[in-house]
């Protein structure tokens, strides 16, 4: 007896185990471990993943077989397969909800799978599939038993190429091809039957001789200096077929030149020559990479990655942001070439669907991509590159709540290879470790070619306030007229999109709220709306105010909108470009900002904080942050560490070519420790400041943190589910644990849903993990609140 262990996609406590499946005896050499099945549960039919392998079962009663395979071969790799066995332990999520994380949206969705033959002998002995044509498409949940035993004996035997096809909203892309339907002896005797002069007529016979079996796209033969009528008259003097060719879809919208390795300083080459030495010995060494903006770290990823390659193995590289990820992987390209493969939410779902395909296939040797890029199923791993590894987007918000570093080092674990962490303002956690020797500290203390960091001006908006009304304060206005006046460019960060920050009447006080959250609504005005930027809700800028009538309902606070209205009226000539959540919600629109202000098409780049990291633009000579202490305002441990890392980023947007840069930043806070240490780009002083802080605090890197959330339509009662487990928690934990709450969220209310937490923390607590468990389970039985638990959260908002 076979067996197949199935988890099955009921995300639930009670269904958060494998369930026994009998496997078909016509099945019993094709099933393995990573596969899609359908199989029976209750009166349904659902799909599950097969997770092990048995020769019993420990089911007592009558085993129900597989009822179809849903796959030929793995999309769960025995690798991803132990990382998502892993992550449901550390995240406190379902398996299913794990495994359904490392595959590709169309995959979870609605497709088919393209069947395509490797030759014409294929397609005449199995017609019964092919029906002449050379390639079929057949959906997966309705194959016959028979057919898919076939399918799979071809497989094995290399005879044909499997594809996924996405069925929803995804349209295949097929493009015009030819096929030689002679032989080369019969092409050969065509010759002379055509004009000597006839060249491209002879150059095609060449081609069809030479390539005989191959499919030959149409417009490569026509770049070739082939011409359209000699493929038409090929066709109709009968030496070729006209097909039609399915092509992966190209997510990259430009080509690139290739370039070369650059010259290396001294601190470079020790980086890089300790982590190609790390991945020649099969070492899984976690090297801090802590260098200042425009020190070269990406010329160090580059040559890591590269000396993989000479290896024989792959690379991956994580970005955090969408808006670094084309101007990293152009660089990418520009040195890997047709090697690299790209992944992010800014791609279509069938981009991401055909570049997941060619990694799974090993057609690409370098990943690049954000956080879900980690799940890629490139196999052999030389290196892992984690860039910004301080950034708080490389934390999943929903479940499975993983952390990216963490991920990144299971990975590095199983391949035997080196993770680098990089940043110019690595997260404590990273740097205590650096500290205590877990994590290999490499430091690039300069820039390349000895630049200066840029000169950082703080100016207090406490006095500016008395002298001007404006977003810019004087200082800044007279940089900017100076850095035009040259022709140099600048970027201006305003970590607040929209308009204004709220609607406020000045007469009776009245604020509009969201209806559905605890949140003032933002004022949005080239959409003339007001929006709750939590749940979505969305109506019009009123005239006059709905509680005492009066006009005299103005705007209060400031956004990236209102910042691009003053910039304009001050600066009537220059030319500028926002980007914010709002300029770049359509495809593409990333890419095209951050080339057109690098082709000079625009003066002034200003928007939120996705301009603040990575980006690299030699002509930018100024940046000047406007609200640079917003973070401080929230009650959170972490506020002075974001605020030090992102004055330090945006700063590193300056001068990174062999013009002087400079930084003006405005705030109310100019004696703050972040704000002083940012001033001066002083990491070190940071880190030392605010350990001691931490360690006082009992945060986070001195303590390990949990965070339990419950949510329900009825305030009293989830508050008083949230205190019985905190009566629960203190009974079940040390003494030395530090049970915190229950509290109501910083906004309590979020889409009609109140929210509560508790916040333990702790140092080494034995019981913890059983006790968390219990919790989960215990909390199915629940229909009024939801619990979700958050392993090492990045606040306690």
């Amino acid at each position: 007896m076979q067996v197949a262990k199935v988890i099955v996609d009921v995300p639930s406590r009670q269904t958060n185990i494998p369930f026994s499946y009998l496997i078909p005896d016509n099945l019993s050499d094709s099933v393995t471990v990573g596969m899609r099945v359908q199989v029976p549960f209750g009166r349904r039919k659902i799909t599950g993943f097969v997770v092990e392998l048995s020769d019993h079962s420990d089911f007592d009663g009558k085993l129900k077989p597989i009822e179809a395979l849903i796959d030929l071969t793995p999309v769960i790799n025995p690798e991803l397969m132990d990382l998502a066995v892993k992550m449901s332990q550390t995240t406190y999520s379902f398996l299913i909800s794990c495994l359904q994380t490392m595959l590709p949206g169309g995959m979870r969705t609605s497709f088919a799978k393209r069947i395509t033959a490797k030759s014409e002998q294929v397609v005449k002995e199995n017609d019964w599939l092919f029906q002449g044509k050379s390639s079929v498409e057949i959906n997966p949940s309705t194959t016959a038993e028979s057919t898919t035993k076939k399918l799979l004996d071809l497989n094995k035997s290399d005879e044909i190429v499997v594809d996924y096809v996405l069925k929803r909203n995804s349209s295949a892309i097929e493009v015009l091809g030819i096929k030689a339907t002679m032989t080369p002896e019969q092409l050969d005797k065509q010759r002379g039957l055509i004009r000597a002069n006839a060249t491209s007529q002879h150059k095609l016979l060449n081609v069809l001789s030479e390539q005989n079996n191959a499919k030959l796209l149409q417009s490569d033969l026509v770049k070739s200096g082939i011409s359209a009528s000699a493929i038409k008259s090929a066709i109709d003097k009968g030496w070729a077929k006209q097909i039609k060719i399915h092509q992966n879809r190209n997510p990259f919208m430009q080509p690139v030149k290739q370039t070369s390795a650059l010259k290396l300083n001294v601190a470079q080459q020790n980086a890089v020559d300790k982590v190609s030495l790390s991945i020649d010995e099969r070492d899984a060494t976690r090297f801090l990479l802590e260098g200042v903006t425009g020190s070269g770290k990406t010329e160090v990823y580059l040559q890591s990655m590269a000396h993989a390659l000479e290896q024989g193995r792959t690379a991956l590289m994580l970005v955090p942001e969408i808006t670094l990820t084309p101007q990293i992987v152009n660089r990418i390209r520009s040195r890997f070439g047709d090697q690299v493969a790209m992944l992010h939410s800014a791609m279509s779902n069938g981009e991401r669907f055909d570049e997941w395909q060619r990694i799974n296939r090993g057609k690409a040797k370098v990943v690049v991509g954000v956080r879900s890029a980690i799940f890629a199923p490139i196999k052999n791993l030389g290196v892992i590159i984690v860039d910004e590894e301080h950034d708080s987007s490389y934390k999943q918000s929903d479940n499975p709540r993983y952390q990216t570093r963490e991920v990144a080092k299971f990975r590095a674990d199983y391949n035997h290879c080196p993770v680098v962490f990089g940043s110019a303002t690595p997260s404590l956690e990273s740097r205590a470790r650096a500290q205590k020797g877990v994590y290999q500290l490499l430091s690039l203390p300069k820039r390349i070619n000895d630049q200066v960091l840029p000169k950082v001006d703080v100016v207090d908006m406490r006095q500016e306030l008395k002298n001007s009304g404006s977003l810019l304060s004087a200082p800044l206005q007279e940089k900017i007229t100076e850095k035009l006046s040259r022709h140099e460019q600048i970027i201006l960060m305003l970590n607040r999109r929209g308009y204004a920050s709220f609607l406020m009447c000045r007469d009776c006080g009245y604020v509009p709220q969201c209806p559905n959250c605890d949140i003032s609504l933002t004022v949005h005005k080239n959409s003339h709306s007001l929006q709750c930027h939590y749940c979505g809700h969305q109506e019009p800028i009123p005239t006059e105010c709905p509680m005492c009538h009066s006009k005299r309902i103005r705007n209060f606070g400031y956004g990236s909108e209102q910042l691009e209205e003053q910039v304009k009226e001050l600066f009537p000539d220059a030319r500028t470009l926002r980007m914010d959540v709002d300029t770049t919600r359509k495809k593409g629109s990333h890419e095209r900002i951050i080339d057109a202000f690098a082709n000079h098409e625009a003066d002034i780049l200003l928007g939120t904080q996705m301009i603040a990291k990575g980006l690299d633009f030699p002509d930018v000579t100024l940046v000047g942050v406007l609200n640079s202490d917003s973070a401080l305002q929230f009650p959170d441990f972490r506020s002075s560490e974001r605020t030090f890392e992102l004055l330090t980023q945006v700063a590193g947007r300056a001068g990174r070519a062999d013009k002087v840069g400079e930084v003006v930043i405005q705030t109310y806070n100019p004696n703050h420790y972040a704000i002083k240490f940012a001033k001066t780009q002083d990491y070190e002083g940071f880190y030392q400041k605010e350990m001691g802080i931490r360690r006082l605090g009992k945060y986070p890197p001195f303590y390990y943190t949990i965070k339990i959330t419950g949510n329900s339509k009825n305030e009293n009662t989830v508050m008083t589910r949230m205190v019985a487990l905190t009566s629960y928690l203190k009974e079940h934990l040390s003494s030395k644990a530090i049970v915190l709450g229950p509290t109501p969220k910083m906004i309590t209310r979020v889409n009609n849903q109140y929210y509560y937490q508790i916040i333990i923390k702790y140092r080494f607590e034995d019981q913890l993990q059983s006790a968390l468990n219990r919790i989960l389970n215990d909390s199915q039985k629940l229909k009024d609140v939801q619990l979700s638990i958050d392993n090492e959260p990045l606040d306690f908002m």
